[in-house]
């Protein structure tokens, strides 16, 4: 057997020294390799408990979700019957209302129809009564007024037309208040009646002014002093229901005549009669 040479030897040493560097590189490898499948086996764990957290934060949250709409729900629900049996209850109460306000208006009107007809029951008779008060009051005084007429007509008739002291027969002479009175209704001339006594003083009658001079009720004679257009008229010892007559410028044609029906001590009493055109000129 021969022996090896150096450069054996060498090649020998350097083959088993690349086989060794190749060894160490592959342990290297290898403990690497085992590193970084633990790292990525700690990583897979931390990945998946991290995607199991979210799983479950997840699944909570949809759960807390769904509970959370289901309260919502159940809510919404419980209000719309709420609301459902509010809006009927507050329909049926209008209903109700409707209802009685209905039969409390029917009940007013029947009573207020039941008043009107009552009312116009007592309006038609008192209205019938009345009427029937009006013709009777009517007939009463149609037969008053035929009357009067018929007791005017009368008195009318019984008075005469006297020659007054001017000798002009101008009306109707009244002796008392009766035939005074009839010859007012009458209507042809204007009536003042008056008392007069006896003093220094005249006294307005109609649009003219008396003095009573005298009076002398024995003989029924009286004398008076006629102030009228500025001037005084004296009339001396006249009689009673004699026309003392005087003409005023307002009324030329037709005379002024003072009636005296009472004498009495200092006294005289009567009516003053004018045309009736005569205080309007």
């Amino acid at each position: 057997m021969s022996e090896p040479t150096p450069n054996s030897n060498v090649k020998t040493a350097v083959g088993a020294g690349a086989l060794l560097a190749l060894l160490a590189s592959n342990i290297y490898l290898f403990v690497q390799v085992h590193d970084q499948k633990a790292d990525i086996a700690k990583q897979q764990q931390v990945l998946s408990a991290q995607i199991q957290d979210l799983k479950d934060g997840a699944l909570n949250i949809r759960e807390t979700q769904q509970k959370h709409y289901e309260t919502l729900s159940e809510a919404m629900e419980r209000r719309a019957r709420e609301a459902a049996a509010a809006a009927n209850s507050a329909k049926s109460d209008a209903l109700k209302k409707v209802d009685q306000t209905k039969a409390q208006l029917e009940q007013e009107q029947q009573q207020t129809a039941e008043k009107i007809n009552g009312d116009l029951t007592a309006a038609q008779q008192a209205n019938t009564q009345k009427f029937a008060e009006v013709s009777t009051d009517v007939g009463t005084v149609k037969q008053q007024v035929s009357t009067t007429q018929s007791d005017l007509q009368k008195t009318i008739a019984q008075l005469s037309k006297v020659q007054g002291d001017l000798g002009v027969t101008s009306g109707y002479v009244a002796t008392n208040g009766k035939e005074l009175e009839a010859l007012k209704r009458l209507g042809e001339r204007n009536y003042f009646e008056f008392t007069l006594s006896k003093g220094k003083e005249a006294k307005h009658v109609g649009d003219i002014q008396l003095v009573l001079r005298k009076a002398d009720p024995k003989k029924n004679k009286f004398t008076v002093t006629v102030m009228a257009d500025d001037k005084n008229i004296e009339k001396k010892d006249k009689t009673i229901n004699e026309p003392v007559q005087f003409y005023v410028s307002k009324a030329p044609h037709q005379p002024y005549e003072i009636v005296v029906n009472h004498v009495s001590k200092d006294q005289i009493s009567g009516y003053l009669a004018t045309p009736k055109d005569s205080l309007s000129r």
